[in-house]
C-alpha cells in the first residue's frame, strides 16, 4: 500500500432474515421513507429507514412470513412489496443457477 493514500472503508451490512454480514452492494434495501412509503432502493442511497436482505429466496420468504422485516422498518410491510420481493428473489435464484451451469 502506498503511503499518505487511505483506502476507502468497505460498508458491510446484515441480512435481516439469515443475518450473514455482507458488502452493502451485495445486499437489496428496502426502505420506509419519512412519508411511510416502503420500497426496494436498487440505489441503497434513499433516505428513510432500510432494512437489508441477501436476495436468497429462502431469506426473503422468511423474512415475510415470520415479520422480520416489518419490525426492522418498524412498519406493516405492502402486499405489492411482498409479491415485488418474491418476484426479485425469483430472478435471483435464476441468475444463480445459470452461473452454477455454466461454471460446470
Amino acid at each position: 500500500m502506498t503511503p499518505g493514500i487511505a483506502r476507502r472503508k468497505t460498508p458491510i451490512r446484515t441480512c435481516v432474515s439469515c443475518r450473514m454480514s455482507s458488502e452493502k452492494k451485495n445486499l437489496v434495501r428496502i426502505v420506509r421513507t419519512a412519508d411511510g412509503d416502503v420500497r426496494v432502493d436498487p440505489s441503497g442511497k434513499l433516505p428513510g429507514r432500510g432494512a437489508y436482505l441477501c436476495g436468497a429466496k429462502e431469506c426473503t420468504v422468511r423474512a415475510i412470513k415470520t415479520n422480520k422485516l416489518g419490525r426492522a422498518l418498524r412498519c406493516e410491510v405492502p402486499e405489492r412489496l411482498r409479491a415485488e420481493l418474491e418476484s426479485l428473489a425469483e430472478k435471483n435464484a435464476m441468475t444463480a443457477e445459470n452461473r452454477d451451469m455454466r461454471a460446470e
